[in-house]
Formats: C-alpha cells, sequence, structure tokens
C-alpha cells in the first residue's frame, strides 16, 4: 500500500484549488485499491472537509506519517516534512530568483520534489496542468472586460459562478455586436479558449474568410505560429523550423490587429520567437485591437499592451499605446488589458476536477506499474538530497551564483 497526502495549501493569497477533489480521491482508489488517501485539514479549499468525510476519506490534523504528498502552490519551507515525496509547481525549473531558498530546503531535508511542470512525455510534452481552464476563464474575462470597457453590457466575475456551466450560460445572455475575435495558440490553453468560443455560439472562421470578409455577427479564428509569423528571407517553410530557428522569423500579427477587436493570447511564447506585436505596432493607425485577454501573461514581452499582471480582485487596466503606459481602462485611445495571471482560480472546483483526472491518467499507475513509462524518473528533480542528472543544471542557481 502506498499512503498518499493531500496538502492544505498555505500560501498566501490563498489558493482555493486542489490536486484531487473527494469525487477524485474515490477514483483513484477505485483503479489502485493499494493506494490510501489522507487529507489535512483545510478552511480554504474549494471542497470542504464534510465533503471529503462524506465520501470516506479521512481528514487529519498532519500528514506525517504519508509517503507521497500532493499539492498545488509552492509550500513554505517551514512547513516541509523531511524524507518524503512531494508533487507541487515549486516555480524553481527556470531559476526562478523568489523560489531559490524553496529548493535549497528540498535538498537540505532530502525531499524527493516532482514539479507537475516537469511530468512530461517521452519527447518532453507536459501531461497534467491547469491551462485548458485558464483558457476558459481567461476567455469569458476577455468577454467581460469587452463588456466593461464599452459599457454595453454585464457580465458577473468567474469567481462568482459555480462552474463552467454557469460561465457559458452566463455569456449566452450576452447580445454580441458584429466584433472579429483573434486567438493564439492550439495548446491547452488555446483548446481551452476555443471551447468557450464555441459554447458561446460564435461562429469560427478560416484566415482568408477572417482577413477578406466583414461579418454580421460575432466570429472568431484561430491562429498557429506560421500564420501569425513570417520567414524574414521569404521562404515557406515547416513548424519545426519556427522551433528551430526562430530569430529567422518576424512578427505578421498586424494583418490580423488590422481587422480584429478582440485578442485572446493563448500561446506559449518560446525563448528567440518575435514579439507577436511590439509597442511601435500598437501605435500605428491601423491598429485596431481595443481589447487585449492576455491568458499566456508575459510582462513586458510578446504582448506588448501586457506592463504588468493584474488581479482577480482588479482584472484590467488600460494601455496608452502612444504614452506607452498605464491608463484607465475606459480613456478612449487605451486598449483595455485582461492579464490575470492566476486565471484557473476563479473555476476552483472544475480546474481541480480536470487535474486530478490528468494526475490520474498520468502520473498514479507509475507507483504502481515500476514507472514503466518513466514518467517518475524524468518529474523528479532531487534525491538523496542532490539534484538529479536532468535537473543539475539548477545547481549553480541552489546555490546562489546565478
Amino acid at each position: 500500500m502506498i499512503k498518499f497526502g493531500i496538502i492544505r495549501e498555505r500560501k498566501n493569497p490563498p489558493d482555493r484549488r486542489v490536486v484531487f477533489s473527494p469525487n477524485g480521491i474515490t477514483n483513484v482508489i477505485s483503479s489502485f485499491p493499494d493506494a490510501y488517501f489522507t487529507v489535512e485539514k483545510s478552511n480554504v479549499r474549494a471542497f470542504t472537509d464534510d465533503e471529503y468525510r462524506n465520501q470516506g476519506h479521512e481528514i487529519v490534523d498532519d500528514l506525517n506519517d504519508c509517503e507521497v504528498l500532493i499539492g498545488v502552490k509552492e509550500i513554505p519551507t517551514d512547513a516541509l516534512i523531511p524524507n518524503k515525496k512531494y508533487f507541487f509547481f515549486s516555480h524553481t525549473i527556470k531559476k526562478q530568483a523568489y523560489n531559490r531558498k524553496l529548493l535549497k530546503a528540498v535538498l537540505d531535508k532530502n525531499i524527493e520534489l516532482y514539479d507537475h511542470e516537469t511530468i512530461v512525455n517521452e519527447k518532453g510534452y507536459r501531461l497534467i496542468g491547469f491551462g485548458r481552464y485558464a483558457g476558459i476563464v481567461g476567455t469569458y474575462n476577455g468577454f467581460r472586460a469587452l463588456g466593461i470597457r464599452n459599457g454595453s453590457f454585464e457580465l458577473p466575475k468567474a469567481e462568482t459562478l459555480s462552474n463552467q456551466k454557469e460561465l457559458i450560460k452566463q455569456l449566452k445572455t450576452v447580445n454580441l455586436p458584429a466584433i472579429k475575435i483573434v486567438l493564439t495558440g492550439n495548446g491547452k490553453v488555446g483548446r481551452g479558449a476555443r471551447e468557450v468560443l464555441d459554447e458561446a455560439g460564435i461562429r469560427r472562421v478560416s484566415v482568408t474568410e477572417y482577413l477578406t470578409q466583414t461579418f454580421e455577427e460575432p466570429v472568431y479564428v484561430q491562429i498557429d505560429v506560421l500564420e501569425y509569423n513570417k520567414r524574414k528571407d521569404g521562404q515557406v517553410l515547416d513548424v519545426q523550423d519556427f522551433f528551430a530557428n526562430p530569430t529567422e522569423y518576424a512578427s505578421d500579427f498586424m494583418r490580423f490587429a488590422r481587422v480584429s477587436d478582440l485578442y485572446i493570447a493563448g500561446h506559449f511564447f518560446g525563448d528567440g520567437a518575435p514579439y507577436i506585436f511590439t509597442r511601435q505596432d500598437a501605435k500605428s493607425y491601423d491598429f485596431r485591437i481595443k481589447v487585449v485577454a492576455d491568458i499566456s501573461c508575459d510582462i513586458d514581452g510578446p504582448v506588448a499592451s501586457t506592463i504588468r499582471s493584474s488581479t482577480i480582485a482588479e482584472p484590467i487596466y488600460g494601455y496608452d499605446p502612444k504614452a506607452e503606459k498605464e491608463v484607465a481602462y475606459n480613456q478612449p485611445n487605451a486598449i483595455t488589458v485582461m492579464a490575470v495571471d492566476n486565471l484557473p482560480c476563479e473555476l476552483p472546483k472544475d480546474a481541480s476536477e480536470g487535474f486530478g483526472s490528468m494526475f490520474l491518467e498520468y502520473v498514479i499507475p507509475a507507483f504502481f506499474d515500476n514507472d514503466k513509462n518513466g514518467i517518475l524518473e524524468r518529474a523528479r528533480m532531487t534525491k538523496d538530497g542532490k539534484l538529479t542528472p536532468r535537473y543539475a543544471y539548477l545547481q549553480d542557481y541552489v546555490e546562489g551564483k546565478e
């Protein structure tokens, strides 16, 4: 038997998500009878302690007798229990300075750390994450920002709604004008965004239709990297060339910016890739976009109007492209920006259920099949007080040399 523990989230502000809901734990035990779960007492989770108890799951004050501890966000160093296996988002794999002490504490306490971001398949593609729900909530928030900016309709905050169905129900009450919406990204975030657009009844059109036609209804186009980037030498090659040689490309997004009203940014931005639109682009007379829902939220990066992240409490701000500074979101010349960086927290129950399903599919089996697919081996960042070879590049970071 393997004893798993569900951690109480301790980061502030509180995160209401959890890796496994009460139903999620029940599903794991149904598939793997040798898995046993205890749940640390919490008053912040989207699911109450009683909801776990009602499904027969044990609520405890501490998780000292568990072998594998599973959480969502970073854990304060003084709450880390030595000699355990931990799963959580450590935000250290990119050498984030603010979490260096956390990784050092993990090593000092002889913890085996498995970051959710490091759970990948043989080709290196991430297997689990909250991306879909970031796309869902971010797209809804984009429409909410549009209504607020124009004073044309009101939508309640996503965090006040119980689930995705309620969110879609609210969107369907809105009579949208004949706007054009451009969506970048085809990954989990992009698919989540498309899900909302489709369920809201907004018609998807081709790139050619989008760029050349006018419509009497709202429409959207979903574009991938070769549709908003082009090689500087004019060659037309495949997408692998873009990923292999990103510096050989320049943005071609302005052809969409000229005809779009709302931009939903759900792409992954890789090192060396061209910015999607620059501050100079945004100053152009041809730049028509008035609302940007930046789900990817790279600050001062590929989406020039995203000069800071925003919060669930205050989700929108304005960007004046001429002055290159923040202004009121409803100023006539402003681009209204929604750049909340923790969007899935607004639908914590749905996000938790979805995350748990992926964790059950890809991670839990590895504990019972001798890790035959190498999931745990690839994800294990630390062991025996040292970085594993795959993550040895973090040594200087741990020692404070970077």
